[in-house]
């Protein structure tokens, strides 16, 4: 048995086809590790932050969660 191997360029970019998933946005609270339910309007993941830090004075540090769908495929 014989194996073919060739090298081939591959480019990676963020997926912008029709039928890519959406980018989506949340936050996460870095003290007690809860998080917003991811939307594709970051408004929402902002609002829950002030309403989680309202609620949590001592609660000052999040972390921005961003799903984004990437597109991988060959080069000729």
């Amino acid at each position: 048995m014989r194996t073919v191997m060739r090298w081939v360029r591959w480019v990676l970019e963020p997926d912008r086809l029709p039928d890519a998933e959406p980018t989506t946005y949340a936050m996460q609270c870095a003290v007690c590790e809860k998080r917003s339910e991811p939307h594709v309007d970051f408004q929402e993941p902002k609002t829950w932050v002030l309403r989680h830090a309202g609620r949590n004075p001592s609660h000052h540090t999040y972390r921005e969660i961003i799903v984004r769908p990437w597109h991988a495929w060959m080069t000729d």
